[in-house]
């Protein structure tokens, strides 16, 4: 479990936006300790500022075996060509520690997905230079939800990683990818044990989720309905189904639930921490209670 062509991920990785406002010098004490408590993998998104392949290779600098990986990378942040170089660098750089996470996002509302996700996959694997070819391989993975996109993560990149889903999803993720590709996924999980308290704090994060497109769709083909929607509120039942919240005990129990499904990782995002404090309490209390001692 967690092995993607020749890189041990562990079943469960860190998966994070905190990076987005902590200082240089933060951030590198926080992966620092993480990796001494045993983790495996660091999830990071490309969202205001913090650019992606620069990100990684920073954090990637710091360490000494954690896998860095791009979750996800925007194709629109950068040409190909240019993301193909990034990444074949890191891949050089640091063999074997570096996982590649590309997706469309939702900067082009107007673009049809999966033709410009082909055509960008194209032009990196038609990129040629004079950069020497790296030690270990350089590897990729695609944001996918939909069958069809799923498809392409199979048989173009390593596999798939998705984003607030439910284990019904993982599972379907599975049957279209087959057994050997890869099937990361993200969980978001709040410390938090009073319903209304933990679904308020789910609510303010989910928000923005649940009023794009491509989302809403996503999770009307889960069975959802517009009820569940609700304007970008969610139901009840939607919003538990994508935040597991409560005690240490209730949060490790119901992410083996995506292992169960078929997932081969899970990277935990941890909510309802300030912009200015630290989640690492929670990811030390996570790591007693997931990984190997």
């Amino acid at each position: 479990m967690g092995v993607i062509s020749g890189m041990d991920l562990g079943r469960f990785g860190v998966w994070t936006f905190d990076f987005e406002t902590q200082p240089a010098s933060m951030m590198r004490e926080s992966i620092q300790e993480l990796e001494e408590l045993g983790w495996q993998a660091f999830w990071i998104p490309e969202l205001t500022g913090r650019e992606a392949m620069t990100h990684a290779g920073f954090l990637l600098s710091c360490t000494e075996r954690i896998t860095v990986i791009n979750g996800i990378a925007q194709i629109w942040s950068r040409e190909p060509r240019w993301t193909q170089g990034a990444a074949l660098l890191l891949a050089d750089a640091y063999p074997d520690r570096h996982l590649l996470g590309l997706g469309f996002g939702d900067a082009r509302p107007q673009t049809k997905p999966l033709q410009a996700m082909s055509e960008y996959l194209d032009d990196m694997d038609a990129t040629t230079s004079v950069n020497p070819l790296p030690q270990a391989p350089m590897r990729r993975l695609l944001a996918a939800y939909g069958p069809r996109m799923l498809e392409m993560a199979r048989d173009r990149s390593e596999g798939a990683h998705t984003y607030h889903v439910t284990v019904g999803h993982t599972a379907q993720a599975r049957d279209v990818l087959g057994d050997s590709p890869f099937l990361g996924v993200e969980q978001a999980v709040l410390f938090e044990s009073d319903p209304d308290k933990a679904r308020e704090i789910a609510r303010q994060h989910l928000h923005m989720y649940l009023t794009m497109k491509y989302n809403i769709a996503k999770f009307l083909r889960l069975g959802y309905t517009e009820a569940d929607i609700d304007g970008g509120r969610g139901s009840d039942r939607l919003v538990d189904d994508l935040v597991y919240w409560g005690d240490l005990d209730t949060i490790v129990r119901k992410l083996h639930d995506h292992l169960d499904a078929g997932a081969d990782h899970v990277g935990i995002q941890v909510l309802g921490i300030e912009p200015d404090r630290s989640a690492m309490p929670q990811w030390r209390q996570l790591a007693d209670a997931l990984l190997p001692q």
